[in-house]
């Protein structure tokens, strides 16, 4: 190519810079046997069309764009992925670019051989070189500063993305199938977000296979700061649609594998997530309304100081969401009791239920000190469990006092009400399950929960204590109680109605 042709490239790739699809419409050879589709598929155009807006104004230009894409099977993410890669690479000098998947193989096989083919399939396939794990400019000495890095990870080395940064210059980060990246990997991640005067881009693509992790919350908790799509494989050009209405033929529209791998949703709950989203969700969204015989139940989750925090959860029969939970961050013992005594003398409730790790056990004295009168029971979440309700009717043995506890509240949840409750919900499905060497249902430790980046579930064991020992309901009504069947009251049974 002439000198004069190549300037003439560079200034009109320059004017691409903000547009990723006007990019990708000039850069390759459409409608050819070696492309035969006219363009880019609907949905890589408005994911590309979502970047042009946030980078032409200059207003949002230097903010983070943060992008989640969760999509069923076949759409052409890695096609996306790659226009997007090349696009970034073309039209800002020195852009940083680094690419992660959810493991080593997604990465090295599929994600990165996608990456060298629409790289050279560009009219700009000569200005990058093309390795095992990188893309570089091939201009002069910038091959470091201009560049592509396919970078993997584990659990024990996660600062790989801790040094990106590039200011006033362009960094791009993507996570292919980004449900399986573990959470530690998106913190470390928030680190290449503060270079200023930069322009930022995070994508997140994949099938939506798991229902907790960062992933899922960017559809949730995080979710003010994500622009998200969830895309129907059956919607798309190009898809197998005979495959995927066999799909749904055979599993039914609600099944999670026609929800993961057609629908682009994520599923009711993980292989080994103790409770689903759909529970919640659904408890979230019930109402109920209490008998005026069923118990007042409180129940108390101590923590002392860090992340941790102490909660102190209502329940009246099904409903646990009319009553407002109080929770305590660095209080003391005193300051959590006195609180709690506060409550229980203006509700009266009929048991208050304490777990008596970290701090519980002197939340356990001072209660009793003030309130003499009041049903004060220790909850020792390593003591022995006993077999509980896990749905239906059907019982299970557990492993221990807490296990035995989340079981029974599990069951709860398919009729009871709770508060629409972001942190509430986040700490109900959080934890997983196993069984241990007796074969009976195993509850997850916190501690392995922090070990897979989350927080002690403090809501959710609050409530769950609400389960600990039953407590008899409040009085009844004469013509509820059996000692009065048959009798009446002036002649008439139905008096005490009015």
């Amino acid at each position: 190519m002439a000198l004069s042709d190549r300037i003439a490239l560079a200034e009109r790739i320059g004017e691409f810079r903000y547009s990723p699809l006007d990019h990708a419409r000039f850069a390759y050879p459409w409608e050819t046997e070696a492309m035969p589709a006219s363009g880019p598929r609907t949905w890589q155009a408005e994911v590309f069309q979502q970047i042009e807006e946030h980078l032409a104004n200059p207003e949002t230009r230097h903010a983070p764009c943060r992008i989640a894409v969760a999509s069923g099977h076949g759409i052409g993410k890695s096609a996306g992925i790659s226009m997007i890669n090349k696009w970034a690479l073309d039209t800002c000098v020195d852009t940083r670019i680094v690419i992660t998947a959810n493991t080593e193989g997604q990465l090295l096989t599929k994600t990165g051989p996608e990456l060298a083919k629409w790289a050279q399939l560009a009219v700009t396939g000569d200005w990058f070189k093309v390795n095992a794990t990188s893309i570089v400019s091939t201009m002069g000495d910038r091959s470091k500063s201009w560049r592509t890095d396919l970078v993997t990870w584990s659990a024990n080395n996660t600062e790989a993305f801790a040094g990106l940064h590039n200011q006033g210059k362009r960094i791009v980060l993507i996570f292919d199938e980004a449900s399986g990246i573990i959470n530690k990997v998106w913190e470390v991640a928030l680190g290449a977000l503060t270079d200023e005067d930069t322009e930022i881009l995070w994508l997140a693509f994949g099938n939506p296979t798991l229902n907790t992790g960062s992933f899922r919350d960017c559809y949730g908790k995080s979710r003010n700061m994500w622009k998200t799509r969830q895309i129907d494989s059956r919607n798309v050009e190009g898809t197998n649609k005979k495959y995927l209405d066999e799909l749904v033929t055979t599993y039914g529209a609600d099944s999670d594998i026609v929800k993961v791998r057609v629908r682009g949703m994520f599923p009711s709950a993980s292989s080994m997530q103790f409770i689903g989203m759909d529970l919640v969700e659904q408890a979230q969204k019930r109402e109920v309304e209490a008998l005026r015989s069923d118990p007042l139940i409180y129940g108390v989750d101590c923590a002392r100081f860090g992340d941790d925090h102490s909660t102190l959860a209502k329940r009246c029969g099904r409903d646990a969401r009319s009553r407002p939970w109080l929770r305590w961050y660095g209080a003391d013992t005193m300051k959590v009791a006195g609180d709690i005594a506060t409550e229980a003398m203006r509700e009266h409730p009929d048991a208050i239920f304490v777990d008596v790790g970290n701090m519980g056990a002197g939340v356990v004295d001072r209660l009793r000190q003030l309130l003499p009168d009041m049903l004060i029971i220790e909850v020792n979440f390593g003591g022995k469990g006993r077999d509980a309700v896990w749905a239906n009717g059907v019982r299970v043995k557990t492993a221990n006092k807490r296990t035995e506890i989340w079981t029974s509240m599990r069951s709860w949840l398919e009729h009871g009400a709770i508060p629409d409750d972001q942190g509430l919900s986040d700490d109900l499905t959080g934890p997983e399950y196993g069984y241990d060497e007796e074969q009976r249902l195993a509850l997850e430790k916190k501690k392995h929960m922090k070990a897979r980046g989350l927080p002690s579930p403090d809501d959710g064991d609050a409530l769950a204590t609400t389960f600990a020992e039953p407590v008899a309901p409040r009085s009844v009504p004469g013509y509820m109680n059996p000692e009065n069947y048959g009798r009446s009251r002036g002649g008439d049974r139905y008096a005490e109605l009015d």
